[in-house]
């Protein structure tokens, strides 16, 4: 009898953060008290609102069944009034909008139901983690675009072959890990492009509400002709803190929507009525309330990004988000090895750049998940740790896997 697989070439492999993970095991066992900076899982407290929600949705005995479409309406109505209310913009909740069980389910699914496979999709060689997986599990190709120092596609410069192959580009502003933003024009270069070419522009929206500025973060679906060519993810593990209870919603283009809603019928009955309704208790507050946050992010941001320079680490001092993107000395290529080894030692654990695509070698990602005051204490072990890999490069010994394994390609790190 021959023998037989159960596993699909579509199943991604694990990579770098099982490897990171194991490290972190390594540690705690030698005694060693771990600092975990490398998951980007909100340290801040959901809004009491969501939280009184739930408890009245667990005593309410309609919310115990399966939970259709027309259950969703009340967290579509939510989203959509949201949506324009910061971007001017109204959608229809009933065609333009689908509820999620967290963007990451969202944009798997979306994948595979607005192309096919071996269909190409143009996105960065730095991006979240789960996105090389879901692109692996969705049979597309990636179609890299090249970055520039802001980390921001040059959309100019993608070949007209790649372009013609894709039938999705993805996109994430505020980025992760890097942090990085675009601006209003960066967009609507991107939707003409897509628009054009006849490619749906998915873009990942989670941290929407982390920008430092006045300003809210730009938004490509309400630009000229973003109805047309824009799906657009949006979840509330970031801008709300509730991370576990697996909540989002999709917004743009109907087809697209329609699709994904297609797609999903077969797979899940949608999310507990209590956590939707968890959902729209967020939606309904004042934006004073997700500033006050992105203000935590900000002074975060800046107490480690002072703390590291008074170190000599060069910092670029990000405009959103929660996340630091370092770039190790010159000559330390080997962001897994520095991570593994400085977990062992210090206790610190940061998420290595290569996790986050072929682009991210030589990068480390370190998440915002502390108060101020540990960060800084943090920055100075890391900065040292910096300081004695770059003096011994060669002293150092390498971690002892291949290249092929250093992709994490199907991570669920945040």
């Amino acid at each position: 009898m021959s023998e037989r697989k159960f596993r699909s070439s579509r199943v991604p492999s694990p990579g770098v953060f099982l490897l990171m993970d194991e490290a972190k095991t390594r540690a705690r066992v030698a005694g060693v008290t771990v600092i975990d900076l490398s998951i980007g899982a909100s340290d801040l407290p959901p809004p009491p609102e969501a939280l009184e929600a739930l408890k009245i949705s667990v005593d309410d005995s309609t919310t115990y069944s399966y939970c259709l479409k027309s259950g969703t309406m009340p967290l579509l109505e939510a989203a959509t009034g949201w949506y324009c209310t910061r971007y001017n913009m109204q959608l229809d909740p009933a065609t333009e909008a689908l509820s999620l069980i967290g963007a990451q389910e969202g944009l798997a699914h979306a994948l595979m139901a607005v192309a096919d496979p071996g269909n190409g999709i143009l996105m960065t060689n730095i991006a979240y983690p789960s996105y090389f997986g879901a692109v692996q599990v969705a049979g597309l190709v990636p179609l890299y675009m090249p970055l520039g120092p802001d980390f921001l596609p040059l959309l100019e410069l993608v070949p007209a072959a790649d372009l013609e192959r894709a039938r999705v580009m993805l996109l994430n502003y505020p980025n992760n890990p890097t942090s990085a933003v675009a601006s209003r024009e960066f967009f609507q270069a991107a939707v003409d492009l897509c628009k054009q070419y006849g490619i749906l522009l998915i873009h990942d929206n989670p941290y929407v509400d982390q920008v430092f500025g006045k300003e809210p973060s730009p938004s490509p679906l309400c630009l000229p002709g973003g109805r047309d060519c824009v799906l657009e993810l949006f979840s509330f593990a970031k801008s709300h803190h509730l991370g576990g209870f697996r909540l989002g919603f999709a917004l743009g283009n109907c087809e697209a929507v329609a699709s994904l809603e297609a797609l999903k019928a077969p797979i899940d009955f949608n999310q507990y009525k209590g956590i939707m309704r968890m959902g729209v208790a967020c939606l309904k507050l004042p934006h004073e309330v997700v500033r006050r946050d992105a203000l935590v992010w900000q002074r975060r941001a800046e107490a480690m990004a002072d703390a590291l320079q008074l170190e000599g680490v060069e910092v670029q001092l990000p405009k959103a988000g929660m996340y630091l993107w370092l770039r190790l000395p010159p000559g330390v290529e080997d962001d897994v090895a520095f991570c593994q080894q400085l977990v062992a030692a210090t206790g610190v654990a940061l998420s290595p750049g290569q996790g986050f695509g072929p682009g991210g070698r030589g990068y480390v990602r370190v998440a915002l998940v502390q108060p101020e005051g540990v960060l800084e204490a943090v920055a100075v072990r890391i900065a040292e740790a910096m300081r004695r890999k770059a003096a011994a490069p060669a002293a150092v010994a390498a971690a002892s896997i291949g290249p092929d394994d250093l992709v994490e390609v199907g991570s669920a790190v945040a």
